[in-house]
């Protein structure tokens, strides 16, 4: 027909030029080399059935000492020296651990301490000067934002990938740390990664590279990273009290929830956690918490699941009452507990 203009397809939004975040990323990352000094018995024939039938786990060859070497990421969080990086790149306490900046200088670094629940660890490294990131604010991420992961998976040096947000909030499960509150990402993360940086597209780091899920050892396009706001707060305890002080109500055990509860409970959902056993020498006893409680609020906040509700409760400050909203027998309550510290796994070396 005259005057129609023939129709074209819409031109696809171009992607996002990162290559300046990149370029300032790669410099506050550096690569972490760590030596612990690792027990093990002598015998040859430790796994041999009939040995330790007679022997039993008492090895008469005695042990040995044997030096194991982990590699891995680091983040300069500082300018005047500290760093954050995984646990299990470090190893304890007690490792020597040594640290490979941009510019190539290798520096011993001290473990200032390492915490078992995140799987972080702080390191401190006698340089000044050094370039750092801006810390970014993990709470505000969205699903299919933009993201750099930097770090040396396989000891390839200042490599960076791209990819964006798969989801928040994941949980593994128990397989890698008690405190679960994951960002999930498709940006390529492989073996050495651990401990680097994921950055956003405004160049701030909101994650520390922990995991892979992974069948084959090598990338899947599934990995995972302790959002910034949980490291942050890590490693400001660590340095400050030499712990992680992290809040808990004592007596109560709490479980995920599912849709049969929700209908045996009277629930419109299988949103919140459910209060399975409560101590009634406790405190929460006493505030009036009850077994078959579901918590589906903290300060106000909504609770959806159980790692969330740890999360809250764990960044609680301790020694303060905090407001429980419930539902208990299909009705809503509200329960005042006062949080206490909770006993974790952290470690400082002195």
């Amino acid at each position: 027909m005259a005057g129609r203009q023939p129709a074209t397809a819409s031109v696809p939004a171009a992607l996002p030029d990162l290559t300046g975040v990149a370029q300032r990323a790669v410099s506050s990352v550096t690569n972490i080399s760590s030596t612990q000094i690792v027990r093990g018995q002598s015998s040859p024939f430790q796994n041999d059935p009939f040995f330790r039938y007679f022997f039993g786990d008492d090895d008469p060859f005695g042990n040995r000492e044997r030096r194991a070497q982990s590699l891995g990421s680091g983040v300069i969080v500082s300018s005047d020296g500290y760093l954050l990086t995984n646990n299990h790149v470090v190893g304890d306490s007690s490792a020597a651990v040594s640290v490979v900046l941009d510019d190539k200088r290798e520096v011993p670094a001290k473990v200032v301490g390492v915490d078992e629940w995140t799987d972080l660890a702080v390191l401190k490294i006698d340089v000044r000067n050094l370039p750092t990131l801006p810390w970014g604010d993990s709470s505000k991420l969205k699903v299919a934002e933009w993201v750099l992961a930097v770090g040396n998976p396989f000891q390839l040096n200042q490599t960076v990938t791209q990819g964006i947000v798969s989801a928040t909030g994941r949980s593994l499960e128990g397989r890698l740390a008690t405190y679960e509150d994951f960002i999930q990402t498709d940006a390529a993360i492989n073996p050495g990664n651990s401990g680097g940086a994921l950055v956003n597209a405004r160049g701030e780091l909101i994650g520390i590279n922990t995991a892979i899920y992974s069948e084959s050892g090598g990338y899947q396009g599934i990995g995972f990273a302790v959002p910034s706001n949980l490291a942050r707060h890590v490693m400001d305890d660590l340095i400050k009290f030499g712990e992680v002080r992290r809040g808990t109500i004592p007596g109560i055990k709490v479980q995920p929830m599912t849709t049969q509860i929700a209908q045996q409970l009277g629930a419109s959902s299988a949103r919140g956690v459910l209060v399975y056993s409560v101590d009634q020498r406790s405190e929460a006893a006493r505030a009036g918490l009850v077994p078959g409680d579901i918590i589906v609020s903290f300060n106000s906040t909504n609770v959806d699941e159980l790692s969330q509700f740890v999360g809250l409760l764990s960044n609680a400050p301790v020694g303060t009452p905090v407001s429980l909203g419930v539902i208990r027998q299909g009705r809503q309550a509200a329960v005042k507990v006062t949080v206490t510290q909770a006993a974790g796994r952290t470690t400082r070396r002195r």
